[in-house]
Formats: C-alpha cells, structure tokens, sequence
C-alpha cells in the first residue's frame, strides 16, 4: 500500500495514489469482503474502506465508512478505537472541504485521549490537527501542533513519524515565508 500512496507537498500533505486503479482493486476486495462479515470484521473493514475511499477523492464514502466506525467504538465503550475513528472521520471531512466540523473531530480525540489518559494516539491527532490547520492558513497554530507531535514521536523513535513531522513543520515554515 505505500508504495502506491504519496504526500502531496503541494496540497498541504494530503495522501495521493500513484496508482488508481490498484486502489480501486482493493476497494472492490473490501467492499466484497464485507458481505457476510462480523461485527469485528466490519470496524476493521470500514475503517479500511474509508481511508482507501478518502484518498481516492471520494470523501463522501469515507464519511459513510467512518462515522459506522464511530458509532461501532461509542456503542462498545472503546476509547482508543473512539480516537481513531475520530482521527480517520476529521480527515475524511477535511478531504470533504468540512474544516471546521473536522477541529471538531480532533478536539473531541485530544479530550478522549486526556480523559483516559491515552498517550499512544496523540502525535497523530496532533499531527492531522496541525494538517488542517495548515490548510487553514492558520499557520501558527499548525506549527505548534507539529512541533508538540515531534516530541512526542521523537520518544516514539519512529524514524518515518518524525520524518513526516519534520516535512510538515518545513512545509509551514516555508508558507510562513
């Protein structure tokens, strides 16, 4: 899958496809796998689908996918499957030029992951925070969401989070500029 997905530094680092038509491959695959799956199968299915649909410039469908995740995690009571539908769904709807509505997603994940004291999470909300920021043009704001994303992966020692972070702080910087 990542060789066929890309950052595009021209649109504020949203992810891209080389290859549509591999992507459209393996939404067919999911889509037919979803047919008589259970309920687990079904969160993990259409989380996937929402992300393969939200790079394929079908927000819409992502929405769908992703807001089922939600409901699923809220219904079970799970907070960490609750910040990562919350992370996917504010994408989807930033994809789906719904900005505002998206803040909303990723606030919502920041209180989740305070309340319950769930730390693994955070560089990511952090980071897709400062994402639509970014988009924004609220650059300030974005790169201090960046920056506090970069500590947290740099104790990770996740070499290709903290590359990722430091595109993005370089991107804001030059849009400073």
């Amino acid at each position: 899958m990542n060789e066929v997905i890309y950052f595009d530094k021209s649109e504020c680092l949203r992810e891209k496809t080389f290859n549509p038509l591999f992507l459209n491959q393996l939404i067919s695959q999911a889509e037919g796998l979803l047919k008589g799956s259970n309920e687990n199968d079904k969160y993990f299915l259409y989380g996937a689908l929402g992300n393969l649909y939200r790079i394929n410039g079908q927000p819409k469908k992502a929405i769908n996918c992703l807001t089922y995740c939600l409901n699923h995690a809220v219904e079970e009571r799970n907070p960490t499957r609750e910040i990562i539908s919350l992370i996917r769904l504010g994408e989807a709807l930033k994809y789906d030029s719904n900005h505002k509505k998206a803040l909303d997603h990723f606030d919502k994940a920041l209180e989740i992951c305070d309340a319950n004291k769930i730390d693994e999470y955070l560089d990511f909300v952090l980071q897709h925070k400062g994402k639509c920021l970014m988009e924004l043009a609220m650059l300030n704001e974005a790169e201090e969401c960046f920056q506090q994303a970069l500590k947290l992966r740099k104790l990770k020692g996740n070499r290709s989070l903290i590359d990722s972070t430091e595109q993005a702080i370089e991107l804001v910087r030059e849009m400073q500029s």
